[in-house]
């Protein structure tokens, strides 16, 4: 295949990628726009072995592709919709891993032959690379809470991070300079290590912006490595993710209402929370689904707040089930989502896809907002961090700041929980305690089974 030819198959696969984000901007396009993108994926691999045929170590190839597949369909297909952001987490940082080994291994190849410029593209390939790989590693651990997931700091945190980073910048010059093997291994381990850092201090609740922030490090890593391998394609595939993973991060951080700074190294400057209430037994009204199903029945609009709990209970079916039977009985119903309920931006649309849930029923949180002083029940299944009023009255606690969904404004708010345990971010949820709030506790779909069957009673 003539080189022409294979820029030109290049430039369709490239082509692919932008009508898959293109596709990916709307439920009611993102499956088409996935299939889209996948195909182009595949097309930008066949095309490596029409072009480079022969291929050297043909056989290794071809194992490193089954030993890939082998895991990842498997690992695809049967991941939990709550542990998605996890899989992205891993996924995101193997990309970013690879592309700094392939420019490691390009380096040794060039050797003395390398230009200033594949040098320097070499450089910035390994530092970010290794930074998207262990810090994703990382955001994996605490997404999965095989860690901690509060922010991890220790005396003098910024100024070691500082000096990593200088360090980092220091023997990137030193690589740049001198070459050779041993300056570029020092760097991949000290980029690992700023890594490691660099995500240690972000809480759980920012997890997920910091997975979107390093998923456009390896973008950008990926186009890197397209300038040393000579690459067009690569070039066009790592430039739109790091585009739009960058415009996602940005908002991400304007729907948690905080800087990207501040996500990252506000938990160093955060003042202590008041804890002298902890541990205390505070009344709470609890009620039982047959209360439940009385309430509901009596009501005229009802806005139901779906969140991780919801996904965890796997309860988006039976959740489809009691908002069509209200409106079977003349009840105005909406789906209120948070941008960021969850544990990814669309993880409630998509929960709620999968249900068959009509999309115009769901109302974003500028839209719905104005509207919860007009409704008589507000249902919070499994969120908590997304409805805390804390978010507007507590300076200083993880989430001030951050636009929340005020259903503490409806007349009256039900919230099925599974115990008192705070939300992702760790904080005491107030409106838990407002006299006119009642605790459903239990599984989410269990729950909702009973308050189902307790209103077609009625």
């Amino acid at each position: 295949m003539s080189r022409t030819m294979y820029d030109l198959i290049g430039l369709a696969a490239g082509v692919c990628f932008i009508l898959a984000l293109k596709g990916l901007s709307h439920p009611k396009t993102a499956r088409r726009g996935n299939l889209i993108g996948a195909f182009g994926a595949t097309v930008a691999t066949l095309v490596v072995f029409a072009y480079k045929a022969p291929l050297h170590n043909l056989g290794w190839i071809l194992a490193a592709i089954a030993v890939g597949s082998i895991i990842g369909v498997p690992a695809a297909r049967k991941v939990q919709m709550t542990q998605m952001p996890q899989l992205v987490a891993l996924f995101n940082g193997v990309g970013g891993g690879a592309a700094a080994l392939v420019a490691i291994v390009e380096y040794l190849a060039l050797g003395a032959d390398a230009t200033t410029a594949e040098v320097i593209f070499t450089v910035f390939t390994v530092v970010v690379g290794c930074v998207s790989f262990s810090g994703s590693i990382i955001t994996f651990l605490k997404l999965q809470e095989l860690m901690t997931t509060r922010p991890v700091v220790f005396p003098g945190g910024r100024f070691v991070i500082a000096a990593t980073l200088a360090a980092v910048l220091g023997v990137s010059g030193w690589v740049v300079v001198a070459l050779g093997t041993t300056p570029l291994m020092v760097l991949a381990a000290l980029s690992l290590l700023f890594g490691i850092l660099f995500v240690l201090p972000v809480g759980g609740a920012d997890v997920p912006i910091v997975i979107s922030l390093l998923n456009a490090f390896t973008g950008l890593t990926v186009a890197a490595s397209g300038y040393v391998l000579n690459s067009t394609l690569l070039i066009i595939a790592g430039t739109l993710v790091g585009a739009s993973g960058t415009i996602l991060t940005r908002l991400m951080a304007e729907a948690m209402g905080r800087s990207l700074f501040g996500t990252l190294f506000g938990a160093f400057t955060a003042k202590p929370q008041d804890t002298s209430a902890a541990g205390e037994e505070r009344p709470v009204r609890s009620g039982s689904p047959d209360d439940v199903a009385i309430l509901l029945n009596y009501a005229r609009r009802v806005v139901i707040v779906p969140g991780f709990g919801l996904a965890v209970a796997q309860a988006q079916h039976t959740v489809r089930e009691l908002a069509d039977l209200m409106i079977s009985k003349g009840i105005d119903v909406a789906y209120g989502i948070h941008p960021v309920a969850g544990r990814m931006p669309g993880h409630m649309n998509v929960l709620l896809a999968e249900a068959n849930v009509p999309y115009d029923q769901l109302a974003e949180m500028d839209e719905v907002n104005p509207t919860f002083g007009q409704t008589d029940v507000a249902i919070v299944i499994g969120a908590n961090d997304v409805v805390n009023p804390a978010a507007q009255t507590t300076p200083g606690c993880p989430i001030y700041g951050m636009p929340i969904l005020e259903v503490s404004n409806a007349a009256n708010v039900i919230f099925l929980k599974r115990s008192m345990r705070p939300g992702f971010a760790g904080i005491e949820n107030e409106l838990l305690y407002d006299p006119k709030t009642m605790l459903l506790f239990g599984d989410a779909k269990a729950s909702l089974t009973k308050v189902v069957s307790a209103l077609k009673a009625l």
